[in-house]
């Protein structure tokens, strides 16, 4: 009966960072550079108040929208971090993780036949989504624009189906951002159009020189505009399942429902621990991002080194080098890395067509594994 299940369903494929770091467990001596975790531990502080939660018996369920202490707590943290000002009471969602924000945001704005643009190379957990939709991806090439849309790039793509533009910076897989100019021009270019802005913001925490700029604090763009943060990477609480989504409340009283009939809340233990992260922790990111800006110069002047075509990234934890002179593909060249080196990245096809020629390395993990893999890196190309 398999051919009644839905045909959307079907032809969805399961992500390439995921099918490619599930073979990995087949090489249990291999160092692993595919997984977006931070390798440090989520803050004492914050597991001290989820262990609260569940001493005093906080675990039933929460309002749908999320606690309302919560939703207050993230939006002082926006107000404060990024001048973003949302109304706890009916501006502002508690999810799932951003995963799930993706997820809402896309089925409450999304209808047959629409068409959605973003970046290629881009994140892998948008396409699904849209198509389960019946909406249609549309993607721009920034692989010669160092992998940042522009409004001329996006003017040009623009048709009478486009119902919204995704903009997912700091980028996962290139480490990229907008620049504030820009952004403005992105935002002059959408201001007078009746599509929706979906900005994921999920990076904002890591940003190596200045400090995030979001299209949503331009007033003119604010009442399009959907916000996705979460907790994932600025407090490394992955497993915790923390998202938000912050958008105007015309928008987030339909979307609550699709998020109340997919989930109900975000779970009430997770919540109360988030409530420490965002009010007692606002700058535990701080420790994080200087290892992890360590880290990049470390890996970045290496693959410089090993003569890698690459942009330096501005925030995330990822690299994205190309590797078009060696004359493999992207998996092939990824493949045979953790065969013969026992080293694993991801192929860079895994974020659309437009990462063929390149692979990505998550440098969230310790300076020793790091130099380590390197190392094994540096053996494998000189006999390409």
């Amino acid at each position: 009966m398999e051919h009644l299940i839905n045909r959307r369903v079907r032809d969805i494929q399961v992500s390439g960072i995921r099918r490619f770091s599930n073979m990995v467990a087949q090489y249990p001596d291999a160092i692993s550079l595919t997984i977006g975790q931070p390798d440090f531990p989520t803050p004492e502080h914050v597991k001290d108040a989820g262990k609260r939660a569940i001493s005093e018996n906080k675990t039933t369920y929460t309002p749908n929208a999320g606690l309302l202490e919560l939703r207050k707590a993230a939006s002082h943290f926006l107000e404060s971090k990024y001048q973003l000002s949302y109304n706890p009471d009916d501006e502002i969602i508690v999810t799932n993780g951003a995963s799930e924000a993706i997820d809402v945001t896309l089925r409450t704005i999304l209808e047959e036949g629409c068409e959605v643009i973003l970046p290629g190379p881009v994140y892998p957990g948008y396409e699904p989504i849209i198509k389960l939709c019946g909406a249609v991806p549309v993607y721009i090439d920034t692989t010669n624009n160092g992998f940042r849309m522009s409004a001329e790039m996006i003017r040009a793509n623009i048709t009478e189906k486009t119902r919204c533009i995704i903009l997912p910076y700091p980028s996962n897989p290139t480490g990229c951002t907008l620049d504030e100019k820009s952004i403005q021009e992105i935002a002059e270019l959408l201001a007078d159009k009746e599509i929706f802005i979906l900005s994921d913001e999920i990076y904002s925490e890591l940003i190596y020189d200045g400090t995030h700029r979001s299209i949503a604090a331009i007033p003119s763009v604010r009442n399009q505009t959907i916000v996705i943060n979460g907790l994932s990477k600025s407090h490394s609480m992955t497993g915790w399942r923390i998202g938000f989504t912050f958008a105007p409340a015309y928008i987030t009283q339909q979307m609550v429902k699709v998020h109340q009939y997919n989930v109900s809340c975000a779970s009430s233990i997770s919540q109360y621990a988030a409530i420490e992260a965002l009010t007692h922790g606002l700058d535990d990111a701080e420790v994080m991002k200087r290892e992890y800006r360590k880290r990049r110069d470390f890996t970045y002047d290496r693959l410089v080194d090993l003569g890698f075509e690459i942009i330096k990234p501005e925030g995330a934890f990822y690299l994205f080098p190309s590797i078009k002179k060696f004359n493999l593909s992207s998996f092939e060249f990824a493949t045979k890395l953790l065969e013969k080196e026992r080293v694993a990245v991801v192929p860079g096809d895994a974020f659309s067509r437009y990462g063929e020629g390149y692979i990505r390395i998550s440098y969230a993990y310790s300076m020793e594994t790091l130099e380590c893999a390197l190392d094994r890196l540096e053996r494998f190309v000189r006999t390409l």
